[in-house]
């Protein structure tokens, strides 16, 4: 099956050799996004709730390029360099999605990229 690139300037440029988001068939898998101001390519500044917003954002800008919504997202994957931030995330995340939410994981890191203390991934199914 082929694989189709998903590219927008809407979120922060791949700062590797990975797409932002690849779609095969009717799914769209997501590189994680953290929380990079697109138009500076800086992290944005603040605690927990605007490193979530902004990296929940730019998992929004994806979804759209991709033809999708937030609601056609079926997973996602958190990932949290202090899981004590995990109820600040939570209520950040209900701020975008609606039920039936997505099946989600929350997992501890020791460290993400560039310093940030939040990254999410996820996977979206398109009709």
């Amino acid at each position: 099956m082929p694989r189709s690139p998903i590219q927008t300037d809407l979120a922060p440029a791949a700062i590797g050799p990975y797409s932002q988001a690849t779609r095969a068939g009717g799914t769209v898998f997501f590189s994680g996004q953290i929380p990079l101001d697109p138009a500076t390519g800086n992290v944005v500044e603040g605690g927990i709730d605007a490193q979530a917003r902004r990296a929940f954002d730019n998992l929004k800008a994806v979804a759209e390029a991709a033809g999708g919504t937030m609601d056609d997202i079926v997973r996602v994957g958190l990932y949290l360099t202090d899981l004590a931030q995990f109820g600040a995330v939570n209520a950040v995340m209900a701020e975008y999605f609606t039920a039936p939410y997505p099946a989600r994981s929350t997992i501890e890191v020791s460290a993400l990229p560039k310093g940030v203390a939040f990254e999410v991934d996820a996977v979206m199914v398109l009709g």
